[in-house]
């Protein structure tokens, strides 16, 4: 496996802490609303690529938060007049339920930042005590001065970052440096608890730290991923804070995915085009949305659009029409589809795979495949060994991809149906043929 690294601007052989073990984290959602479809980006990105280290025969420990204390979640629960636990527990569910119905493979930990505090409250004074941290008037700041490779993930000096972070650099009168961000904040407005610095909550910036360090028993990490956005500051601080503490940048491969566009440009709740994942795979369904949200380089800008929406539709179709038509014509020769994979096949998709999830490529050599299978079934005389392990090839690359196409099983009427269509067909009885091509159609078989 090769992986950009944000860190060094590489792409890198993987090679693992732990032989056979990858370990990853992945920053979560901020749980204040319903996520939209560029959330569920990182969601395909991230379990395809354990997927893909699954294929490899690595063992995986895949490790994703959720921020459920944030100013949003509180503003949001004054607004509705409600705990803040239940705005939480309300997008978690949600979170969930999308993140399932994308036929994602289950999480080994979903740790919280509520029920994290105690480790988070040591963190920071651990901080304050080495010197990293200071306090003001019952807040704690950490000191960008006090770490000298401050900058490395992003790869900026700090005075181009104050010159050009307006946007996410707080001028703060109270900080010593515009750059140095909040460990903790001190406040009477929503959730708070007891520190030693007095009532407050954590920031946001320290909270992957402490929950990475405590679901991978303070290690150094394999992975740590997330969308480009987070680069910086979020994750440029994170690292800042595992130097300060671990002395070390907190894994050694840092993976970004790009964002999501909307028909060429961002979306916005001011344009009124955002989309929510949960209502675009109620409309397209798991194996059009993983598709679609895969079809480029998980590092590029991905275009949703009309355009990119129905060539994910036509190529997940030709792709199910050829599996299913196999399912078909096995069942009616009464032949049996169970087959070793055609190993030459397998390999240059998994080796695209492998190539930094080169999905374009490997979308290729799944079509290829695809190609190899509708050739094997138009012979007269069906060599149906090849074909098995053409069709069980095809379906293996789809399963690292989470995209799963259910099989056909014919009925005794089923099959009827199907040999009268067919005769009608040879006879060029269209009338007849479109009538049994629409009952055929109407039972999911063609």
């Amino acid at each position: 496996m090769k992986l950009y690294n944000s860190l060094t601007l590489k792409n890198e052989e993987f090679k693992p802490i732990h032989e056979g073990q990858v370990n990853m984290y992945v920053c979560g959602p901020t749980v204040y609303n319903h996520a939209h479809i560029g959330n569920a980006r990182p969601i395909v990105v991230f379990d395809t690529l354990r997927r893909v280290f699954e294929a490899d025969g690595y063992k995986v420990k895949y490790v994703s938060n959720f921020t459920d204390v944030d100013d949003k979640i509180i503003n949001k629960a004054i607004e509705e007049g409600v705990k803040e636990t239940e705005i939480a527990e309300r997008y978690i569910d949600a979170y969930n339920q999308v993140r399932e119905s994308l036929n994602t493979e289950k999480l080994d930990a979903t740790p919280q930042v509520t029920k994290t505090m105690n480790e988070m409250i040591e963190f920071i004074e651990k901080l304050v005590e080495a010197g990293n941290a200071y306090v003001v008037d019952g807040e704690v700041y950490f000191s960008v001065d006090s770490v000298g490779t401050y900058g490395e993930l992003s790869h900026q000096h700090t005075e181009d970052l104050i010159a050009g972070g307006s946007e996410r650099v707080d001028e703060n009168s109270a900080k010593k440096n515009p750059l140095d961000f909040a460990l903790w904040k001190k406040t009477d407005k929503g959730i708070t608890w007891d520190s030693p610095w007095g009532k407050g909550r954590p920031g946001w910036h320290t909270e992957c730290v402490v929950m990475i360090g405590k679901e991978f028993n303070g290690e150094m990490i394999d992975i740590h991923g997330g969308g480009k956005d987070l680069k910086f500051p979020h994750h440029e601080n994170e690292v800042a804070q595992s130097e300060a503490v671990n002395h070390h940048h907190l894994a050694n491969y840092w993976v970004h995915n790009g964002m999501l566009n909307f028909d060429g440009g961002k979306m916005s709740k001011s344009l009124g085009n955002v989309k929510l994942a949960k209502d675009v795979i109620a409309e397209l369904g798991a194996n059009v949305t993983r598709w679609l949200l895969l079809s480029v380089n998980y590092r590029d800008i991905l275009n949703f659009s009309e355009e990119t929406l129905e060539a994910a539709q036509k190529e997940v179709s030709r792709i199910e029409t050829a599996l299913k038509q196999t399912e078909v014509k096995a069942q009616l020769a009464d032949v049996s589809l169970e087959a070793e994979i055609k190993s030459e096949n397998w390999q240059k998709f998994l080796d695209a795979m492998n190539d930094d999830l080169n999905t374009p490529n490997a979308y290729k050599e799944i079509f290829e495949t695809v190609k190899e299978l509708n050739q094997g079934l138009r012979v007269r005389e069906i060599d149906w060994k090849n074909v098995a392990s053409v069709y069980q090839t095809i379906r293996k690359m789809l399963e690292v991809l989470g995209i799963y196409i259910n099989q056909v099983v014919l009925s005794a009427e089923d099959k009827d149906i199907y040999q009268k269509w067919n005769e009608a067909k040879s006879q060029k009885d269209f009338e007849t043929a479109d009538k049994y091509r629409a009952q055929l159609q109407e039972r999911g078989i063609i």
